[in-house]
């Protein structure tokens, strides 16, 4: 309660002083206060957002200019938080994640700033011209404070964070600050984690490389999506080898670097929060695309790949109906595929996710199942309807036994729940068998067909004996 109030008096402060700076005569009304506190505060923890986080390192920067003084950052991240939300649910992971603002707002002076990043990530700004010493004592007393047990839901839950330390001027302009001291944090992470790293110049190579090529994938974003294209790899029936569907591959043909493949820009598009117009741009290409294929007499089912990011997008349901409907399509032509991974990294959000795209209408798999730590059993609360098996099982299916068992012990289950068994990553005819044998139920992979431009896909899909007609919508419902 103590932080609660030290912040809310910051807040009152930081407003009048953002305030007199636009309208001098202006007294802020008590309304425009609390959309303050909404815009510039994390709605979990109750600390400053990154936006306010910036706003005050910007001005902290200025006067330490003026004064020839230093400023300091500590980038703190939690070690194993992903354990903890595994293990006791998201619920608990946000009572962790308030605890933790808890105990280390108190740490910070009240010329610091304390602010949450995302995720399980704060940051400390220590202004008033700490020495290096100074800054690695503060540093300690976080991983100290954040070593002691944490009560949640009767249990005891512990805890340890990395962190990052930087200082102004010595270790870099303000505006890769927070870039450098993620760099050095995550030096400490790699190092076993538990620790506190100081920044020097080589730990931000790679980083470098990383905040230049969100710079330039925002530009491209910024001129709706220059050097952005999607590929489409057919899925097949297994008996029919008929045409089922398409999946859409995203790739960027970058001005310097030339084809990037999604895993080259996928992370620095989470990292830097650009997965929601990345994402954005590839439903509505998709729908845009379908609509192309559908005036020249080619109807095709097109599955679209979903991060973790994404699923926990509250208005994606909602973004994905205005593309259909801005395309004039009907919801079963697309289907959203989430890694199982993503689906176990917060289920509750998935499952959120799922049900609203089932009154949708559009259609849901499971992607990659065996890479993660799910069973199906868990998996059936999801309302899905479709599963891929991935293709680390299927490549091994020739010569190892325990592939083979699990992917037929996965084939029957899935059908008894009701679900549709895609493989992925075919390409040899003797995969082909073993898995007709096992009664799956289409195929994807380079014995068929590699990804290809719309304009290749519509040609194959015409030349081959694959489908003149869309396949019936796959049904939602299952067994209970």
């Amino acid at each position: 309660m103590k932080a609660a109030v030290r912040w809310w008096t910051r807040l009152v402060d930081g407003a009048k002083a953002l305030w007199s700076a636009r309208l001098p005569a202006a007294v802020p009304s008590p309304l425009d206060i609390k959309l303050g506190e909404v815009s510039h505060h994390d709605p979990l923890t109750g600390l400053p957002n990154r936006l306010l986080f910036e706003d005050r390192l910007d001005g902290a920067a200025r006067r330490a200019d003026e004064a020839h003084r230093r400023l300091g950052v500590l980038f703190i991240d939690l070690d194993g938080f992903k354990a903890i939300n595994e293990a006791h649910g998201h619920g608990a992971g946000d009572e962790v994640l308030r605890e933790v603002g808890c105990r280390i707002a108190p740490l910070a002076r009240l010329t610091d700033t304390v602010a949450r990043l995302g995720g399980d990530q704060f940051l400390m700004l220590l202004d008033g011209n700490p020495e290096a010493s100074a800054a690695a004592v503060v540093a300690a007393r976080v991983r100290k404070t954040l070593a002691d047990p944490i009560r949640v839901q009767g249990r005891d839950i512990d805890l340890a964070c990395s962190v990052g330390i930087v200082l102004y001027p010595d270790h870099g302009p303000r505006a890769k600050l927070i870039a450098h001291a993620d760099a050095a944090m995550a030096v400490a992470k790699r190092a076993g984690g538990g620790l506190q790293v100081f920044y020097e110049p080589h730990m931000s190579a790679h980083n470098d490389a990383q905040i230049d090529l969100q710079r330039d994938l925002r530009q491209a974003l910024d001129l709706g999506g220059a050097g952005l294209s999607l590929d489409y790899q057919p899925k097949v029936d297994t008996r029919s080898g008929r045409l089922t569907g398409v999946e859409a591959l995203l790739r960027w043909q970058h001005p310097v670097q030339g084809l990037l493949a999604p895993a080259d820009f996928i992370p620095v598009a989470e990292r830097f929060g650009l997965i929601t117009p990345l994402g954005q741009w590839v439903i509505d290409e998709v729908c845009r695309q379908q609509r192309a294929w559908q005036h020249e007499g080619l109807d095709l089912r097109v599955a679209i790949n979903l991060s973790v990011h994404q699923v926990r997008q509250a208005d994606l349901a909602e973004r994905i109906e205005s593309a259909l409907k801005a395309h004039h399509l009907h919801p079963d032509r697309l289907m959203f595929e989430v890694a199982e991974t993503a689906a176990m990294a917060d289920p509750h959000a998935c499952l959120r996710l799922f049900e609203q795209f089932m009154r949708l209408g559009v259609q849901v798999s499971i992607d990659d199942f065996g890479t993660g730590n799910a069973n199906l059993s868990q998996l059936r609360k999801l309302p899905a309807c479709q599963l891929k098996i991935d293709r680390s099982f299927v490549q091994k299916l020739e010569h190892d036994d325990d592939a083979k068992a699990i992917v037929d012990a996965a084939v029957r289950l899935s059908h008894a729940l009701g679900l549709h068994v895609v493989a992925e990553g075919v390409e040899t005819e003797r995969q082909q068998d073993i898995l007709l044998k096992f009664g799956c139920d289409e195929l994807q992979g380079y014995l068929f067909a590699r990804p290809m431009s719309p304009g290749q896909m519509a040609l194959w899909a015409r030349s081959s004996d694959a489908v003149p007609r869309p396949a019936p919508p796959l049904r939602l419902e299952r067994p209970e």
